[in-house]
């Protein structure tokens, strides 16, 4: 190292040829054999040497490379090592420009994306983009508060329960992962114990009894939102979760073959499927044609909602409305005739093998009844049928548990 400052002259830069040239107190410049000039200053600290960057010349000019210096010399002389300062300093910088909370979430997200099944990463896409960017979006990741993430999780309850849980364990995946990137301090997690607790896991309570199936049935018939109710009957018919239901898309639909091909990225499975649609299913998707024909999606969002097709959400709200909640929710419309096909003597299982097995949660819905039954009926004339036919139903449940014929 040199032991004097100021032996550089800007008229010495423009000629200097590739190598190190010391202006002293450690600062150099190195000049590449491309032309570039970079400024460095060498040091030791802690019995080590070091090297900070100051930056490209003419960008940073030599006056202001020398002031860099002498304040890195300053942080030596107090014992503090300049180029943690650097870093700490440039973590403030990268926090103004990438701490923002929807910039953070939207990287948070792209870093799932490869290990998540594409629905868990359309679900999660939406949590964060429909609840918690609108609410958080213009926040510093670095200052963002416990309180300022509680209050947005229980906005979200007050909307969509269900979703709560979910944009709670989001939030805190994107912290940690802020964390990680040093856009936030060490440490320094969200407190949301408590908020928003996961709904148990396990049997989701279903109504499996005839006569709560009818009464279902019923409601929907008679539900005045034609849209949803076309929904809601197509989720019974076909056996389908709820919100592929609600996002089917009609390139999707053979009505001519009375099929419904399903892709594997939108099941939960991950595998394609092909759906064998009743008479009934035929008739709500032509009905949808007035609203939807030639669009993308078959069921088209309602009134100040902000996707592209009927969210799930308002499958939920029917049910509610009608006075099945707590009974059955969207998920489980379709779980009804698990119970009802399977123990009614009408319905042999060859005929109800077919729509069994086309599902992807290897649950059978309202649709076997309709194939049992070997023609057509509207959702009321099911409900009849199912009302009619729960005495046959106590009685091949109890040849079933004899093992008599099912050995």
């Amino acid at each position: 190292m040199a032991g004097g400052t100021g032996k550089l002259t800007a008229l010495a830069i423009k000629a200097a040829k590739p190598g190190k040239h010391f202006d002293g107190g450690g600062l150099f410049l190195d000049v590449r054999p491309t032309g570039s000039r970079y400024w460095r200053m060498k040091y030791r600290f802690g019995g080590r040497e070091n090297l900070l960057a100051f930056g490209v010349y003419p960008e940073v000019s030599l006056p202001e490379a020398r002031e860099r210096r002498d304040e890195a010399r300053r942080l030596l002389r107090d014992g503090t090592n300049p180029a943690a300062t650097r870093d700490a300093s440039r973590d403030a910088q990268r926090r103004d420009v990438d701490g923002i909370f929807q910039a953070v979430a939207e990287a948070w997200l792209a870093m799932k994306k490869p290990e998540w099944a594409p629905e868990t990463y359309r679900k999660a896409k939406y949590v964060v983009d429909t609840y918690l960017v609108p609410k958080l979006g213009k926040e510093s990741i670095a200052t963002l508060t416990s309180s300022q993430a509680v209050d947005a999780v229980e906005e979200i309850a007050e909307v969509a329960p269900s979703l709560a849980s979910k944009a709670r364990n989001f939030l805190t995946g994107i912290v940690t992962y802020a964390i990680r990137k040093r856009l936030r301090e060490e440490g320094k997690l969200l407190s949301m114990k408590g908020i928003a607790p996961n709904r148990a896991r396990g049997h989701i309570p279903a109504a499996t009894d005839p006569k709560t199936v009818a009464e279902l049935a019923r409601a929907i018939d008679a539900y005045p939102t034609p849209v949803t109710r076309g929904a809601l009957k197509l989720a019974m018919l076909t056996a389908m979760r709820p919100g592929i239901v609600a996002s089917a898309r009609w390139d999707e639909i053979d009505l001519e073959a009375a099929e419904w091909q399903v892709p594997g990225e939108r099941m939960k499975t991950g595998h394609a499927h092909i759906v064998s649609l009743p008479t009934q299913a035929i008739a709500v998707l032509r009905s949808m044609l007035a609203y939807t024909e030639g669009q993308e999606y078959v069921f088209p969002p309602l009134a100040r909602q902000n996707t592209p097709h009927l969210h799930r959400d308002a499958l939920s709200r029917a049910l509610r409305l009608m006075g099945f909640e707590g009974v059955v929710i969207p998920g489980v419309v379709v779980g009804q005739a698990d119970h009802v096909v399977a123990e009614t003597d009408e319905a042999d299982d060859e005929q109800c093998g077919r729509p069994m097995q086309q599902l992807g949660d290897q649950t059978v819905g309202f649709a076997g009844v309709a194939y049992a039954h070997g023609e057509s009926p509207s959702l009321a004339e099911l409900a009849r049928d199912t009302e009619r036919s729960a005495p046959a139903r106590g009685r091949r449940r109890g040849s079933l548990s004899s093992g008599s014929d099912r050995a």
